[in-house]
């Protein structure tokens, strides 16, 4: 399946088979895919919260899920959470094997960007996990699995339960398995014409 198949394939699958497995190697194959996705300075702040205890599973479905059958279904269920003083963390790491004047270059500036703008520094750690949750969603539809992005769920009772430390944000879970049931048709996407803007907001613009 090339990538545009897999972008047009990929629907969120609500009903998983709770007996299927992932073998070691394909739960590792989603996860080096994962790690693909793109960060603002190579910053790779996102922390992949593996929630594998069925015990766990079961709490957060239970008293802080809305009850969704994916958290205790799904064969691989990851909380996104992303660390948003990860730029002043042993920054050089980020660029280990680049050109010397560009990582000086770009540690040099990764401080100053992001200091004093926790208002950027938890947009950016956000922006990332998106990325990082589509990528996951994608890498799944093109290993013919199925994936549901999720928020319906108490953010923060299950910070509390996973221990979030103090610096980091929460982000949705992905829920990736076996779907047992074929997802609805797709509800209905708006025309380009609505959502494509040449250049500029024009003064007169509207919307309907």
């Amino acid at each position: 399946m090339d990538v545009i198949e897999a972008i047009d394939a990929r629907r969120s699958v609500k009903q998983f088979d709770p007996s299927h497995r992932f073998s070691a190697e394909e739960e590792r194959r989603l996860l080096e895919a994962t790690i693909q996705a793109p960060t603002s300075f190579n910053i790779q702040h996102w922390r992949f919260v593996i929630l594998r205890d069925p015990e766990l599973r079961a709490r957060i479905r239970r008293d802080h899920g809305n009850d969704q059958a994916q958290i205790t279904d799904a064969s691989l269920l990851v909380l996104f959470t992303a660390d948003v003083k990860a730029f002043a963390k042993n920054p050089e790491r980020y660029w280990a094997n680049a050109p010397r004047e560009v990582a000086e270059l770009l540690v040099g500036w990764m401080g100053p960007f992001h200091e004093g703008r926790e208002w950027l520094q938890r947009d950016e750690a956000q922006r990332s996990i998106g990325l990082a949750m589509q990528t996951l969603m994608l890498a799944a539809t093109g290993m013919g699995y199925q994936s549901c992005p999720m928020i319906g769920f108490d953010i923060e009772k299950v910070a509390e339960l996973i221990q979030l430390p103090p610096d980091h944000v929460m982000g949705p879970m992905v829920a990736i398995g076996r779907g047992t049931k074929e997802p609805w048709p797709k509800p209905g996407q708006l025309p380009l014409e609505e959502l494509v803007v040449e250049n500029g907001f024009s003064a007169s613009a509207t919307t309907t």
